[in-house]
This record gives structure tokens, C-alpha cells and sequence, in this order.
């Protein structure tokens, strides 16, 4: 039991410790080195389907509207998005990737792909299954684990 213990706290420490610098190495290159590893996912949340207001964007990624207007002017001024008026309502601002955009959503979507890839390659279903299982208790563990401790560290 304690080996295990010891192997997965190694694995998760070191997984999340360099998951960041190793996707930004991967995936900020050629073309997409004027933005960050943080943009790339601004980029993602906006996606491909359908145009996504700021609110919505900003919920995806729990993050406020002051912070997503600071990155998405950024983003609009190196051409990745833009923002368009709703026709039904002027109010109503949609974001949009333009086809710089689309490229380099296009790419992130290639890097995650070659992971995922990776990782379940040699899995049979069984093992997939064990692992989405653990890995959704992971998820809900910090989910519940942010809900508990909100607010605590402004105390």
C-alpha cells in the first residue's frame, strides 16, 4: 500500500507540476509564439460551433470578466478572435475565431489528441474504464476540494 501511495503522490506532483510547461513548449510554437499557454485555452473556450458571448466564456473558465477582457483584447489585437454585435439585440457581443483562430485551435486540439493517444493506447477497455473512473474521483476531489476552501484564503 505504501508503495502505491508513494508512486501515485511522485506521478500527481510531478503531472502537475510540469503539465503546464510541457504543453506550452508543445504547443506555443511557429505561428502561435505571440500568445501564452493561457491564451490557447481562451481560444479553446471559445471554440468552433457556436459564437460564445463573454459571460459564457468566462464561466468555462472560472475566470472573471475583468481578467477575460484584458486577455480577449490581447487576443483580438494579434488576430485570433474578434468580437461581433449580436444582430438581434446590439447589446449582445459575440467572440469568433478568425481563421488564424481556427489554426490555432486546430493545433492545441492536435497536441491533446497525441496525449490522450498516448495514454490509452495500450489500455483495453477495462483498463480505460479504471481510469476515467480515477480520474473523475480526481476531478471531483478538487471540485469539492475548491467549493470547501472559497473564500478561505481572503480571511
Amino acid at each position: 500500500m505504501e508503495n502505491s501511495y508513494q508512486a501515485l503522490n511522485d506521478i500527481l506532483v510531478v503531472l502537475f507540476n510540469d503539465i503546464m510547461d510541457i504543453e506550452q513548449d508543445a504547443i506555443i510554437t511557429g505561428e502561435f509564439r505571440d500568445i501564452t499557454n493561457n491564451d490557447m485555452h481562451i481560444i479553446e473556450a471559445v471554440g468552433m460551433d457556436e459564437p460564445q458571448n463573454m459571460s459564457s466564456i468566462a464561466k468555462k473558465l472560472s475566470v472573471t470578466m475583468g481578467t477575460l477582457t484584458i486577455s480577449m483584447n490581447n487576443l483580438v489585437k494579434k488576430g485570433y478572435v474578434v468580437r461581433q454585435r449580436s444582430e438581434e439585440d446590439r447589446r449582445v457581443v459575440y467572440i469568433l475565431l478568425t481563421e488564424k483562430g481556427v489554426r490555432a485551435y486546430r493545433h492545441h486540439e492536435v497536441f491533446h489528441h497525441e496525449m490522450i493517444e498516448a495514454v490509452v493506447k495500450n489500455l483495453d477497455g477495462e483498463e480505460k474504464g479504471i481510469l476515467i473512473k480515477s480520474l473523475v474521483r480526481l476531478k471531483k476531489f478538487f471540485l469539492d476540494y475548491k467549493k470547501k476552501h472559497e473564500g478561505k484564503e481572503s480571511r
